[in-house]
């Protein structure tokens, strides 16, 4: 896997049972790429990481429980807590007509008309919309990913116009 490519598609978050199972936190919006078979990189921490090979993977509850072919104790998968999944964006479909990933829009800088009104830090999925975490300095705003408000994304301008409603 090329790491420049990377996609960051889950995180995990704790362990199930004791025969190395992960829960995890995935980013993706299906389970496609956690189909057994295939690869992932876990990134832990500042250290160098790893590729791993799904064996299963399952819905629970609102996370995934994910088995490694190398991950086979509960020891063994305590110490992946809090790794990043990883997976080469190669092997992801490309974004339909008016939709991006989110790693494409992190770090995009935000304008409301020709006014700068901070750069997106991270992305949140609530159950209506995506919300964009802006920031500017210690200002913080919170805005929602919806037509009526993102007007423009341009990827190689690396810019994203808004038009935000009053008191937001």
């Amino acid at each position: 896997m090329d790491r420049g490519s990377d996609l960051h598609i889950g995180t995990v978050v704790g362990v199930h049972g004791i025969k190395g199972v992960l829960k995890v936190l995935s980013f993706a919006e299906s389970i496609e790429p956690f189909e057994p078979g295939k690869q992932v990189f876990l990134k832990c921490g500042g250290g160098p990481g790893q590729t791993y090979t799904i064996r299963d993977a399952r819905p629970h509850k609102n996370l995934l429980r994910v088995a490694f072919e190398a991950v086979e104790t509960r020891e063994a998968a305590e110490a992946l807590v809090g790794a990043r999944l990883m997976i080469d964006r190669s092997e992801l479909p490309e974004p339909e007509d008016g939709s991006w990933y989110w790693s494409d829009l992190i770090g995009l800088a935000v304008y409301q008309k020709d006014t700068y009104i901070g750069q997106i830090a991270h992305i949140f999925a609530t159950g209506s919309n995506d919300v964009l975490v802006v920031t500017y300095g210690e200002t913080e705003r919170l805005i929602p990913a919806i037509d009526s408000i993102v007007r423009q994304i341009d990827l190689d301008e690396r810019i994203m116009r808004v038009e935000l409603p009053e008191g937001l």
